[in-house]
């Protein structure tokens, strides 16, 4: 646990700025590149819990390289490189202000929303009479916003259009994308026994061109189902068997905490965090049908990375 990455200080060459997300350290490099590196921070709830979970960061880092190379035909993406397991570097874009969340289940924040009573979610009008994790009569769009710190916001289509966010064009475009990588990532997904339940994508532009940005199909911006069972345990009102972040939120809620203002974060034992290091691997697995590979013993990661970033900045 000693050999998390919990904060990075590289300085790279022609290095112009440094951001440290909730979970990711993004460096820009010549106001051209960015180098992202996916840290082994964990949040919830839009708060960085206070422990790092081991080979977290490897595992969303390689499952998001194997989906973006997997949908490239679909929208270009923004990667131009994955010089290690924990990096990815890519060119600049600028990143519209919402993020683009489909959902083809009523689970997480869609069924909490839904349990309260209400039936329009992101200006979409939900039927009656259904259950947590339900399948939707068809996959919905329900944009949020992206806050920079504090929680992002549901919004609906027609409030980004009339606050002027993304343009009309822009956001045809940015549906269009969403539900044909929803489409694959679905199809992938049940390839591996899985159910993808909800996901978000992020977009930029850059020279008039949109990109897929930032990580997709993650357990941190995904939610995932076992399809074997997944009916049997719908009709018992049982709960689903999943490989996402979801557990986490879980855990979290029953222990007090939703991230509101006075709530105290529950401890975080050793047992617990390699018990979340275990099911973001087993996600990884499952969800590539590629063995995770840990570091060697004994590896500085830090220095492995710095390394390898050095080499992939010299190529551009």
């Amino acid at each position: 646990m000693s050999n998390t990455i919990t904060k990075t200080n590289f300085e790279f060459p022609n290095q112009k700025s440094v951001y440290r997300g909730k979970v990711r350290d993004v460096y820009t490099i010549n106001n051209r590149y960015m180098v992202m590196i996916v840290s082994d921070r964990i949040s919830a709830f839009d708060v960085v819990l206070p422990r790092a979970i081991p080979y977290k960061g490897q595992v969303l880092n390689q499952i998001a390289a194997y989906f973006l190379e997997a949908t490239a035909s679909i929208v270009p993406n923004w990667v131009l490189s994955v010089p290690d397991p924990c990096v990815t570097m890519g060119k600049m874009c600028e990143a519209f202000p919402v993020e683009m969340v489909i959902r083809g289940y009523l689970a997480g924040h869609a069924w909490r929303t839904y349990r309260e009573g209400k039936r329009v979610l992101c200006g979409v009008t939900l039927p009656e009479g259904l259950k947590e994790n339900d399948k939707l009569p068809q996959p919905i769009i329900t944009p949020t916003t992206k806050a920079h710190e504090g929680h992002d916001e549901d919004i609906s289509r027609e409030e980004i259009l009339a606050q002027g966010l993304v343009s009309e064009a822009d956001y045809i475009m940015l549906e269009k994308y969403t539900r044909a990588l929803y489409q694959r990532g679905t199809e992938m997904a049940a390839e591996r026994g899985l159910i993808l339940v909800d996901t978000k994508y992020e977009f930029g532009k850059s020279d008039g061109t949109i990109y897929l940005i930032d990580e997709i199909h993650t357990p941190d911006s995904s939610r995932y189902f076992y399809a074997e069972g997944y009916m049997e345990r719908q009709l018992k009102g049982e709960e689903q068997k999943q490989l996402s972040k979801e557990f986490v939120r879980q855990w979290l809620i029953e222990n007090g905490f939703q991230g509101k203002d006075g709530q105290q974060v529950p401890e975080m034992t050793d047992v617990k965090v390699e018990e979340i290091s275990a099911r973001y691997i087993e996600l990884f697995e499952h969800i590539t049908g590629r063995e995770f590979v840990k570091p060697e013993a004994g590896v500085d990661i830090q220095k492995r990375m710095e390394a390898n970033i050095l080499k992939a900045i010299a190529q551009y």
